[in-house]
This record gives structure tokens, C-alpha cells and sequence, in this order.
């Protein structure tokens, strides 16, 4: 009886020592399971906001008018009226031909001294004419309240031409700034200032003068 009893625990054993095999052939005889729930894609929120790109016309050529006031040394300021033209090689360098035109006033000796007048009155006719290389520095735009935003560039010029005044031809160099705001696809408001530079003995000295333009004007591409 004895040994019957040790047969039947030795037998127990070893059924429970082969289940731990049994259970991973199992396992390893059945495929992996397979997630079957996809991944959730999230959407960005983002209200899109409409852009117009700014509709400035590739036409190179610039014309228009300006007008404005200059001081003539010596001479005072005085009404100042003139065209401009310019073509303009990249976003950057142009080059331009401006002509103006104005009239002398009475110096403070004539003024004072109530002595014949040192011009006649052609003689007392200020016009110039030069030809300028100009740099767009610094292009930007020009804000109009909270919606209306115009392109535009601050710029510099130095040129040279000739200015008849006094009865004479005088050799002119001129230095320049200016913006300039594009109102339109084809129009554009300008505001400068200019000093036209010449050497001058009018007054019994030789010397150079120094002769401050400032102008507001209206050109148009094409």
C-alpha cells in the first residue's frame, strides 16, 4: 500500500511539474493580439487669416510733379515748383532727373538799406536742373489705422546738374532724402527735402551756398 501511495504523489508531481510547459507552447502557438482601436488624430484649431499681397505694378518708369519751398541763401525762402522723372533699375537703386524753378526774394541789405536792387527781376529767376542715383534704405510700410497699411521707402539721392541764378550758370551738387508712400498700385505721394550746392560771389565773396528744398509731390508708374 505504501508504495502504491508514493506511485500516485510521484505521479501528481509530475503532472503539475509539466503544466508550466504545457500553458507556453500554448501561448507560443497563438498569434500576438493586435490593437484594433486607432489612434485619435487631433485638429488644430487654427482660424486662418486671409492675406493680400500687395498689388504694386512692375512698370519701372516714375513721373510726376512736385511743389514746395526753397531757401535761397541770402535770399530768403520762396514758392517752389517742379518735375521729376526716374527709372528705376531693382527694388533698391534708381536713377532720376528732377527740374524746379522759383523766384528770389529781396535780400536783408536791400531790404534794409533801400538801395537799388542787386538783380533785375529775370536775374532773380532760380532754376536748376540735375541728374541723381538714388537708395530705397528702408523699405517698410506706412499704417493708416488698424486696417489700411501702404508700402513704402525711405530714400536717399546725390546728384549734380546746374542752376541758373543771378545771370549765371553754377555747377550744383545735390544731396537728397525723402519717402515715399505708394497710395495706390500706381501712385505715389513723395515728401523731400534737397540741398542744392553751388559756389557763389554775388556778394563780393566767393563762397558756397547752401540752398534747402523741401517739397511734397505726386508721381505715377508706367
Amino acid at each position: 500500500m505504501d508504495r502504491g501511495l508514493h506511485l500516485l504523489l510521484l505521479t501528481a508531481l509530475a503532472t503539475i511539474a509539466s503544466l508550466p510547459a504545457t500553458v507556453a507552447a500554448q501561448t507560443a502557438g497563438e498569434p500576438a493580439a493586435v490593437p484594433t482601436q486607432q489612434p485619435q488624430v487631433v485638429e488644430p484649431a487654427v482660424k486662418r487669416r486671409d492675406v493680400e499681397p500687395a498689388a504694386i505694378d512692375t512698370e519701372n518708369f516714375e513721373a510726376g510733379a512736385f511743389v514746395g519751398t526753397v531757401s535761397i541763401e541770402d535770399f530768403g525762402s520762396s514758392l517752389l515748383y517742379g518735375a521729376r522723372i526716374a527709372y528705376h533699375f531693382t527694388e533698391d537703386l534708381f536713377a532720376e532727373a528732377t527740374v524746379g524753378s522759383s523766384e528770389a526774394g529781396r535780400t536783408s541789405y536791400e531790404e534794409l538799406s533801400g538801395s537799388a536792387a542787386l538783380l533785375t527781376d529775370s536775374e532773380r529767376q532760380f532754376t536748376y536742373y540735375d541728374l541723381a542715383l538714388g537708395w530705397n534704405a528702408l523699405p517698410g510700410e506706412v499704417f493708416f489705422g488698424g486696417k489700411r497699411a501702404m508700402p513704402s521707402a525711405v530714400y536717399f539721392t546725390l546728384g549734380a546738374g546746374s542752376t541758373t541764378f543771378a545771370g549765371d550758370d553754377h555747377f550744383t551738387v545735390a544731396l537728397g532724402a525723402g519717402l515715399r508712400v505708394l497710395a495706390t498700385d500706381w501712385i505715389a505721394v513723395h515728401l523731400g527735402v534737397r540741398d542744392h550746392m553751388f559756389d557763389s560771389d554775388l556778394l563780393g565773396k566767393d563762397k558756397l551756398t547752401q540752398n534747402l528744398q523741401v517739397s511734397v509731390g505726386v508721381t505715377a508708374f508706367f
